[in-house]
């Protein structure tokens, strides 16, 4: 082992490391990012659709995160806000 392959071999042992200790928080994250990427594209069409209705929504990483952790019920939340706030 030479001078220069020691950090490398410190950062990809702390990386399993990490990996290792921390796995299901990480899987647990990047499912929640995810399914919050596919309810901002939900937003996005629904913002173009739901404008006729009456029923528009904004599209930001709030009502996204909602709809990532809640689903369909999120929705409803979110709906239920926007009724009561106006």
């Amino acid at each position: 082992m030479t001078l220069t392959e020691g950090p490398w071999l410190s950062i990809i042992m702390f990386s399993l490391l990490f990996l290792a200790v921390f796995h299901r928080p990480v899987k647990w994250l990047l499912k929640l990012l995810a399914r919050s990427a596919v309810g901002l594209g939900f937003l996005a069409l629904w913002s173009q659709s739901g404008l006729a209705a009456g029923l528009a929504l904004g599209v930001n990483a709030f009502n996204a995160l909602t709809l990532g952790l809640l689903g369909i019920p999120g929705l409803g939340l979110l709906f239920l806000l926007k009724w009561a706030g106006t």
